[in-house]
């Protein structure tokens, strides 16, 4: 009776919210998933979400990385021709049959693999962009070593299975922000296809039809990526935009297609159904003036290069904090330059934060003009 009594009072202790999440868990069949706020990368849920699982198809979100830090860079166009090695026609799997020698625009080998997650594509891309797969895939390493994914290692481009290819759902959900963020409405003008044509106007017209069904199934889908392997199970990145707050889910190692779907639903409607985005400061507004030079009256204007925002509970009246950490040594300064960071905290806890930059420039003080100011101090 004693024990029983103890078990009650702890159960009464817990959080409502705690013991309906253990009640009701809305992935119970995901080997992992994890729900993001795509701009914040606040975490909504998370099942096992920094545990190592094989990717499938979704190891594509970081090919199509490293092809569209390649085109902003101005190294590539979509315009580009790129040619099939016998390699990239040898690829097994999802596919657009290409034939060795052929060559087709950058633009539709984007929309094969975006669209129909197709294997020969991503390896001819990887290609055209690094030279050969190896040296490509130790540019998407690098990539995830730069956005600190930790539980994330790649051997080849496409996601077919390899012991030593991995990632998680956090790591994933992060690839998939940074991706949206890069590849902005020409990524997700894209991805949201339910279905199109590459090689229009030829003989060789070839239908797509996109492996995520949830762009029919679900209200404001526009993306990312699915994937699967008899390794993997089904996988499925998925992202929506609703009122201004876009949202990333992640399911791994699925049992099959239909509860991928139900389950990933689930987690977007308790995404959207229970948090709210709250904006602190708009893109490009001032937050604040900071003064670089005391003698000399200097100052930058600080800004913000997007919309400062966190994601609250809608049951619960969080109260919001922001700090704000500057560089040393910030002179000389120039318009544009990244000067601090700042940090929302909610609760006193650190939530997201977001980088600050310098709206004007701002020149280090010589020798000779701080002499001439101090002169001047005594006449």
């Amino acid at each position: 009776m004693k024990k029983l009594l103890i078990f009650l009072l702890i159960i009464c202790l817990l959080p409502i919210t705690n013991i309906q999440a253990i009640e009701n868990d809305i992935t119970p069949n995901a080997g992992g998933a994890i729900l993001i706020d795509a701009d914040s990368k606040q975490i909504l849920y998370n099942k096992n979400a920094d545990k190592k699982l094989f990717p499938a198809s979704t190891t594509k979100i970081m090919t199509m990385i490293i092809m569209f830090e390649a085109i902003n860079d101005k190294k590539i166009s979509f315009n580009d021709q790129v040619t099939t090695s016998k390699y990239a026609a040898s690829m097994g799997g999802s596919q657009v049959y290409l034939e060795e020698g052929e060559s087709m625009s950058l633009e539709d080998m984007f929309k094969s693999i975006a669209i129909a997650s197709a294997n020969d594509a991503s390896v001819a891309v990887s290609e055209y962009i690094a030279g050969n797969t190896d040296k490509f895939v130790a540019m998407m390493n690098q990539k995830a070593k730069e956005l600190n994914l930790k539980n994330t290692h790649f051997e080849n481009v496409t996601g077919l299975h390899d012991n030593n290819h991995y990632t998680c759902p956090y790591d994933l959900a992060i690839m998939a922000s940074y991706l949206i963020k890069i590849g902005g409405n020409k990524l997700l003008n894209v991805t949201s296809l339910y279905d199109s044509y590459i090689r229009e106007d030829t003989k060789q017209s070839f239908w797509l039809v996109n492996t995520n069904k949830l762009l029919k199934l679900y209200d404001g889908v526009d993306g990312l990526k699915t994937g699967y392997t008899k390794e993997a199970g089904y996988c499925l990145v998925t992202t929506v935009k609703r009122n201004e707050q876009r949202l990333i889910g992640v399911v791994m190692k699925e049992s099959e297609p239909k509860t991928r779907n139900e389950e990933m639903c689930n987690l977007l409607d308790y995404g959207f159904n229970n948090y709210k985005r709250e904006v602190i400061y708009k893109k490009d507004s001032i937050i604040e003036k900071h003064v670089v030079d005391k003698m000399n009256n200097l100052a930058i204007n600080v800004i913000c290069k997007e919309d400062i925002a966190y994601i609250k509970a809608k049951a619960n009246d969080q109260k919001y904090t922001t700090k704000i950490i500057y560089k040393e040594d910030l002179l000389p300064v120039k318009k544009g330059d990244f000067v601090a960071t700042l940090t929302v905290l909610c609760d006193d806890k650190e939530i997201t934060s977001y980088n600050l930059y310098s709206d004007n420039d701002v020149e280090k003080a010589t020798y000779f003009s701080k002499l001439i100011k101090t002169f001047k101090l005594f006449f």
